[in-house]
């Protein structure tokens, strides 16, 4: 089946993804939910290493390959290097997260392969960059997570450094390089050149530390863990009500009287203890302990209504089964229906962001490893008997 676009966005860009396990192939997904023909090349069945989410039915998977094609090439064999090539020189992007020396030796570098198609876009994704002391280290989420300075303020104060419980790094990387990719492709209709850029799991998580790093670099602040409380402005965090917890978010001396009149706590406007922002955050633990108390008097609806009535921003912490019985998110239609042809009906979360006139949905659902191998082979004008022959020998 030829490319069946998810948007008519990005459907005229073909896209060759050179990527294994999350911070590539998010990249990647990002282009293909918005129309891009993404093409994976993955290593044929008997080759292939651990290099799947959670194997190729799982729901992993399934999310993080949906709208794209699947192609297998061997590229310890020199045909299936040059097949490579030859499917480059008619893309747009590449996308690829090798450790930095791999692509020089398989010669699909940004310099070689940009000499066919000099208007490539060729993305890079590591652990640490493509150059420096540490371009050669491997790289995970969570070391980036811990080295990017994250874990340093996560977690309650004196428990001991925590990861997110998410894979932060890799999923920031590869939206960065989604976004550095369009770009490229801006660009390249002023300039009529292609460009490599690179990003990395560190740099990812560097850059989303956002205020903390300015608290360091300009106020010399080195921030440390605040638990569920925010660490600057007090009283922001999770408070207990009479059935429950919730998060209430105050911010600026107006929200602060709006939140003391609601609370029954008018008093404390002028209260020398909390008269201030900088007097709450010294009093902090005295003043989270009295609001607890007096949120004691009422069930979580209770209050979520009051504050939100009255200006105060205020929630509940939902579990993935509250997320997706909450009303606001199936209105905003985030949940897409496709069906896999050998898994059945599924339900998947669509993008974030909701372009009117070119919306993105799921038309296709993440392929088996090289299902369409041999028509996108076909594409490239690769005949029926070569096809054989390559099958044979191991090519694809």
């Amino acid at each position: 089946m030829p490319h069946l676009p998810a948007s008519s966005a990005l459907q005229r860009f073909r896209v060759v993804d050179l990527t294994q396990v999350r911070a590539g192939p998010t990249a990647c997904r990002q282009l293909a939910d918005w129309g891009a023909d993404v093409i994976q090349v993955q290593m044929p069945e008997h080759m292939r290493g651990d290099d799947t989410l959670g194997g190729q039915d799982g729901s992993d998977y399934q999310y993080t390959h949906r709208n794209k094609r699947s192609i297998t090439l061997n590229l310890k064999e020199e045909e299936g290097v040059a097949t490579l090539k030859r499917l480059i020189a008619k893309a747009d992007v590449v996308v690829e997260n090798f450790r930095p020396d791999v692509k020089f030796r398989l010669g699909i570098d940004y310099e070689t392969l940009a000499e066919d198609n000099p208007g490539l876009v060729y993305a890079s994704i590591s652990g640490f960059g493509q150059s420096g002391p540490l371009a050669s280290r491997p790289g995970f989420d969570q070391i980036a997570q811990g080295m990017g300075g994250l874990m340093s303020v996560t977690g309650l104060p004196g428990d001991g450094p925590v990861r997110v419980g998410i894979p932060i790094a890799d999923l920031c990387a590869g939206i960065f390089a989604a976004q550095g990719i369009l770009v490229a492709l801006l660009e390249r209709e002023a300039s009529g050149r292609g460009q490599w850029l690179h990003t990395s799991l560190i740099e990812a998580m560097v850059y989303m530390m956002d205020f903390q790093t300015s608290r360091y670099l300009i106020d010399g602040e080195v921030g440390t863990q605040a638990g569920n409380f925010h660490p600057t402005s007090i009283p922001t965090g999770v408070y207990k009500a009479r059935d429950g917890y919730i998060n209430i978010a105050v911010f600026g001396s107006k929200i602060w009287e709006r939140f003391c009149h609601i609370l029954g706590a008018p008093e404390w406007i002028e209260d020398a203890r909390y008269h201030d922002k900088a007097s709450r955050s010294v009093n902090r633990d005295a003043l989270n302990a009295e609001i607890d108390r007096r949120l004691a008097a009422h069930d979580r609806s209770h209050w979520i209504e009051q504050f939100n009535a009255g200006g105060v921003a205020c929630g509940l912490i939902s579990d993935m089964r509250e997320v997706f019985e909450e009303p606001q998110i199936q209105h905003l239609g985030m949940v897409k229906h496709v069906v896999s042809p050998r898994l059945g009906p599924q339900r998947l979360v669509g993008q974030p962001m909701q372009l009117e006139r070119t919306p993105s949905t799921i038309a296709r659902a993440a392929p088996r490893r090289g299902e369409h191998t041999e028509e996108v082979l076909a594409e490239l004008g690769i005949g029926p008997d070569d096809l054989a022959r390559m099958k044979a020998t191991g090519v694809y």
